[in-house]
């Protein structure tokens, strides 16, 4: 039997991705240690106080209250078509193949942690629950995100939604969890509903954090007369490299280069005093990136 050509390059990446390398052994790793810390998080704060925070585990955690069916179980049932389905838009064989270990791990974890944990959770206050819960849950959400993996879900199906319907990923996630929040406020009460809000809020923040860590660059961009004095002070006294740019004045017509260097929030106002010593006159626009790497960075060899 003929094996087609597009068939044969799925085997094939398959096969590549089960060879594990240190690398893939760190990111599967992290994929592993993130869904502990999001199942601590549902069996710490979130399923003892009633808060739904979006997506499969919590539709799971609604069935859960109606029909006492473990809730890991119902997580993992509940991805599987969905992971089925979305296999194609999951970046690739390794990317879905780590994000299968974190729906079966996080759905495992979920009812394994029901013997080791109280009941009760550790606090009664509802808005305790919300803040912790959304924060021990946004950094589980984060780590499986450095491990290249997604956790399921919401991420599946907002990438089906987008590529379906050209639905942004962004609305395809608030869509999702704002129907599973609504939900539970008819199951639960719409207190806990708004909560609930909270927690995805949170969880997402932490989650963004911990994914893409709390070093947040800044680029700048300088436009200048005297761009070789500028590019010396940069080069010499921050040791941080300089790109120039060619550009064209659209009032003047007049041609000048622009330069482009990134540095650390630490760097920007010396780099901006620096500027300003080697031409008062410039015109100089910092923004914001959310990670940096290459030289004199991170290196690439370690993403």
């Amino acid at each position: 039997m003929k094996v087609q050509p597009a068939a044969h390059e799925t085997l094939r990446d398959l096969a590549r991705s089960v060879r594990f390398s240190r690398k893939s052994v760190q990111d599967y790793a992290l994929v592993l240690l993130g869904t502990l810390i999001q199942a601590l998080a549902l069996r710490l704060f979130l399923i003892p106080a009633t808060l739904v925070s979006g997506g499969v585990s919590g539709a799971a955690q609604i069935i859960n209250f109606f029909t006492g069916w473990p809730i890991g179980l119902m997580v993992f049932v509940g991805n599987v078509p969905l992971f089925v389905l979305g296999w194609r838009y999951l970046g690739g064989v390794r990317f879905a193949l780590r994000t299968a270990a974190a729906i079966a791990s996080f759905s495992f974890l979920t009812d394994l942690l029901v013997v080791f944990l109280p009941a009760g959770g550790v606090t009664d206050d509802l808005f305790l629950n919300s803040i912790y819960g959304g924060v021990v849950l946004g950094i589980g959400l984060g780590i499986v995100y450095r491990g290249k993996g997604t956790s399921g879900g919401s991420d599946i199906l907002g990438r089906i939604l987008n590529h379906r319907l050209g639905i942004s990923i962004s609305q395809s996630y608030m869509i999702t969890d704002t129907l599973v929040v609504l939900l539970g406020g008819i199951a639960f009460d719409w207190e806990h509903a708004l909560y609930g809000v909270v927690v995805i809020y949170v969880s997402g923040l932490a989650a963004e954090m911990a994914s893409e860590g709390g070093n947040i660059y800044r680029t700048a961009m300088i436009i200048t007369a005297l761009p070789q004095e500028v590019t010396q002070r940069v080069l010499t006294v921050l040791e941080r490299g300089v790109t120039l740019l060619e550009a064209t004045g659209g009032y003047t017509g007049e041609q000048r280069p622009v330069l482009y260097c990134v540095v650390t929030r630490s760097e920007v106002n010396q780099l901006k005093e620096l500027v300003r010593e080697a031409d008062p006159n410039a015109f100089m626009v910092i923004g914001q990136a959310n990670e940096a790497l290459g030289e004199g960075f991170r290196p690439l060899e370690k993403v």
